[in-house]
């Protein structure tokens, strides 16, 4: 039996899930060579909601942070959390420009690419699986895990055969709301490693209080990989402890082998430069088990208060909640994760604030009832159907196909200002936000103030919410990139 995996999510989605993905490049730093010297399998580092944070908030070049991190992790295999064919954005990228992505990322530094897909839809994974092989980097495809009546291990093991078919190296099961109980875990680990024979690795949030237990299980069927978090960044909406897990496996047959004091140090220097961030304590050390209730991440709850706050209504919390389900029952039932989350979430908020259904529907709701984003999960509500798109049919080819090649394009419109073939992706990205950060490093505008998080004061009650993965706003231009439309043909 070989040695459990460890995958720590420091310095990505445990900071994304518990300070608004805030952490600065310096605070970093001091524990990197620490961190080296563990073994982990590998570490987390990029990806998700990092890109746009960096840019948008620390007035940092996310290729940079990369850069230096790979320089000072010399043993441990780096990787990134890639959205399939909407990269680290919020929308399909054509995919010139996802070759170039995967191009870019895996020559900064990056080993292994976790791709997904919001709706577990393979046909948006298929050009990231195919270049992050050309590049010779390891593909791990994620299912996206969620409940529903569509949603069964027949359905999970299925998608995972199709990635494997795609070329896929290892298999992971994205856990986002913390749903998946331990004996719903040791039957899919069981069959996948056994169906599939392909590595399998488990994500879980502790948005439930059910993740350690979940994993304990995963173990005992023969997960290879797990992923945690340092305790300090542990627990709440983030992953369950590299440190306990570690402790709870020593003297077994599923003993890791990490040593539990280089952890602690670690631990110890991530609770002290947390002090300096403003993490909500209901998030830090919270177990909400309204995400069983109503399967909607943590994090998307408190997203929806803040939404209806904004709008003087927080008394209508308890109908969104209910109205959130509803929404994404006529929807196919999509996995609740980026960029699905947002246009569910938003679309309930709508419904209950105006009090009747569907009266008015975002340009996101129309685009994924076009088939924009992919195949729904399971059938469409007929009604809805019919109430959003009239007597237009939804299409049926892989989305991207519809896009023409960005990447000349936006080279001849950006050119004053790149500095580095990186910056194209950049721009193309995050438009209106690359460009004021291109003009504040060559100095042509005064230097943005840079604060690590809401304790700062600096920022909105909106702004609060980017950084997460499953944010929500009611204002639908945030929930493309700087307020642009997805470029589709008429």
């Amino acid at each position: 039996m070989s040695k459990l995996g460890i995958t720590d999510t420091t310095l990505r989605d445990a900071h994304q899930s518990l300070m608004a993905t805030r952490m600065r490049i310096e605070d970093m730093l001091p524990a990197v060579e620490m961190m080296d010297r563990v073994g982990y399998h590998s570490l987390e580092v990029w990806g998700g909601a990092t890109f746009d944070s960096c840019l948008r908030f620390l007035n940092e070049d996310p290729w940079e942070r990369l850069r230096v991190l790979r320089r000072h992790f010399k043993n441990t295999k780096l990787q990134m959390l890639l959205r399939g064919q909407n990269l680290v954005g919020y929308r399909h990228y054509p995919d010139d420009v996802v070759a170039e992505f995967v191009k870019r990322a895996v020559a900064n530094g990056i080993d292994i690419i976790r791709i997904f897909d919001a709706l577990n839809d393979v046909r948006n994974m298929e050009q990231a699986i195919r270049c992050t092989k050309a590049v010779g980097a390891h593909v791990q495809g994620a299912i996206s895990y969620t409940i529903s009546p569509v949603h069964d291990i027949p359905h999970f093991i299925e998608v995972g055969r199709q990635l494997k078919e795609l070329g896929a190296d290892s298999i992971c099961i994205k856990d986002m709301a913390g749903l998946l109980s331990p004996y719903d875990a040791y039957e899919l680990i069981s069959r996948l490693k056994k169906e599939l024979g392909l590595p399998v690795q488990l994500h879980c949030h502790y948005t439930s209080g059910m993740a350690s237990m979940t994993y304990l299980k995963a173990i005992e069927a023969g997960v290879d990989v797990v992923d945690t978090a340092s305790a300090a960044l542990s627990l709440g909406t983030s992953q369950p402890s590299t440190d306990s897990l570690v402790a709870a496996l020593q003297g077994t047959p599923y003993d890791t082998g990490l040593d539990l004091s280089l952890l602690s140090q670690i631990s110890q220097h991530f609770k002290e430069i947390s002090k300096g961030y403003d993490i909500p304590r209901e998030i830090m050390l919270g177990v909400d088990t309204n995400v069983l209730t109503y399967q909607i991440p943590g994090g998307m709850i408190s997203n929806l208060a803040a939404q209806l706050a904004e709008q003087k209504a927080s008394h209508l919390l308890k109908e969104v909640l209910e109205e959130v389900p509803r929404v994404r029952a006529d929807l196919g039932h999509p996995p609740l994760v980026t960029p699905s989350s947002q246009i569910v979430g938003t679309q309930a908020v709508l419904n209950v604030l105006l009090g009747e259904r569907y009266k008015v529907v975002s340009t996101e709701i129309k685009n994924y009832l076009r088939g924009l984003y992919g195949r729904p999960p399971g059938p469409v509500n007929p009604e809805v159907l019919r109430r959003v798109l009239k007597e237009e049919e939804p299409v049926t080819v892989r989305p991207a196909d519809l896009l023409k090649p960005q990447l000349e394009e936006a080279r001849r419109e950006i050119a004053p200002l790149m500095q580095q073939e990186e910056d194209l992706l950049t721009y193309i990205l995050f438009p209106n936000v690359a460009v004021d950060f291109f003009k504040r490093r060559q100095g042509l505008l005064p230097a943005k103030e840079e604060h690590a998080g809401p304790a700062a004061g600096a920022e909105t009650a909106r702004e609060k919410q980017w950084g997460h993965e499953d944010f929500n706003q009611i204002d639908r231009s945030l929930l493309l990139q700087d307020g642009e439309e997805p470029v589709y043909p008429a």
